[in-house]
């Protein structure tokens, strides 16, 4: 069996505002520029910010080829059922409702208009950075916040929209072009796959009740994140860039972006990253590993689906030699792990896993023939009925 391991601001200043515990730039675009003492500027209590979550989205990308379907909310049911429960706790995870007609809401707002708000502030953000010349990051660009105002009629630097007015915020603009320019994404790439056409939502959110946006060039995904995970997000910037720089082959996850969109006294923040599995390629098996055998295998539900994820005993069963590599290939494979998960325990973060897609070549061969068989069969049929008509 042939395999293969998918792995997957610069601001003119004009003045100076002291406004609370930061400092507001403004420039002359009216853009206000702010470098906070908390990264994302909002007063709470010092905790220590729980671990990102590096899994549930390379776990939900599974979706995107076989998509589940939005729970079925027609029909009459008989209060305090079972069946009514489960259909109540599906309507509702986290942030995210379905609404008995069907209609996805995030915060009360309805995912169509926080997608398109996310198209017009990511679209004006990297095009304004941009026409900006390249320069060297600098520690301070890690904590620099950009925020913009969205009237509905427009303004002189923002187009009229038919959404209800909005303010987004750009964190670390300059940093996440390095992080793109740094994975070969142009800008005009960039904006085109993300920017151009309306993105397909992902209908089943997992345990956290994210929004999943995905571009219909299936190249990356937008996923709605909580205010601590963002802020220890930004926090871990200063490391990430030195990761990459010295890790250039990591398989971490790659982040092109960290936004926010504020409307009625409402915020929705996402992060914009690669898409590890698209669609354009059949995965015939997945694998969340995580080097432990502790309740490590796929549930009954899960193996149910047509494209289930397995875990690391489904893993042991399937492939008890393992999946053989070139040496070449396993010895900079083994390493980058090692070099990521040093990387991970000085995050201290240790919830984490390795997503393997497979991709068996001699069973693409088999179906490619089956479906060419079958169109020709069908043509044949076709044919045969026309002459006795």
């Amino acid at each position: 069996m042939a395999a293969q391991v998918a792995a997957v601001p610069e601001v003119k200043e004009k003045h100076d505002i002291n406004e609370g515990n930061g400092k507001v730039k403004v420039d002359e675009e009216g853009l206000t520029s702010r470098i906070e003492d908390k990264s994302l500027g909002e007063t709470v209590q010092k905790k220590r910010p729980p671990p990102v979550d590096l899994t549930e989205a390379k776990l939900l990308q599974q979706q995107i080829s076989h998509g589940s379907k939005t729970p079925n909310t027609s029909g009459p049911q008989t209060p305090g059922t079972a069946t009514e429960k489960k259909r109540d706790r599906e309507r509702k995870i986290g942030h995210r409702r379905v609404e008995e007609g069907g209609q996805i809401t995030y915060k009360k707002i309805q995912t169509s208009q926080i997608m398109g708000s996310f198209q017009l502030g990511i679209g004006y953000a990297v095009g304004k950075l941009a026409s900006k010349p390249e320069r060297d990051v600098l520690m301070q660009d890690f904590a620099i916040v950009e925020t913009i105002s969205f009237a509905g009629e427009g303004s002189t630097f923002t187009p009229a929209h038919h959404f209800t007015d909005f303010k987004f915020k750009i964190y670390a603009p300059v940093a996440f072009r390095y992080f793109r320019d740094l994975f070969g994404i142009q800008p005009d790439d960039f904006l085109l796959s993300v920017c151009n056409e309306p993105m397909r939502e992902l209908t089943n959110p997992g345990a956290s009740g994210s929004i999943f946006y995905v571009t219909t060039d299936d190249e990356f995904i937008l996923k709605t994140v909580q205010y601590k995970e963002a802020e220890f997000l930004q926090k871990l910037l200063p490391g990430y860039y030195m990761n990459l720089s010295q890790n250039p082959r990591t398989l971490l996850p790659k982040f092109f972006g960290l936004y926010c969109y504020q409307c009625g006294g409402k915020n929705v923040r996402m992060i914009a990253m690669n898409n590890l599995l698209p669609s354009s390629i059949n995965l015939h098996q997945k694998y969340d590993l995580k080097g432990s055998t502790y309740k490590r295998k796929a549930s009954k539900y899960e193996r149910s689906k047509g494209s289930p994820t397995f875990k690391d005993l489904d893993f042991m069963e399937h492939h008890p030699e393992g999946i053989l590599l070139e040496a070449e290939t396993y010895n900079a494979l083994t390493k980058t792990i090692q070099r990521d998960c040093r990387v991970l325990e000085s995050f201290k973060i240790m919830d984490y896993s390795l997503l393997i897609g497979v991709h068996n070549l001699d069973q693409a061969g088999r179906e490619k023939m089956g479906q060419t068989e079958q169109i020709k069969s069908n043509f044949e049929e076709n044919n045969r009925a026309a002459s006795a008509g």
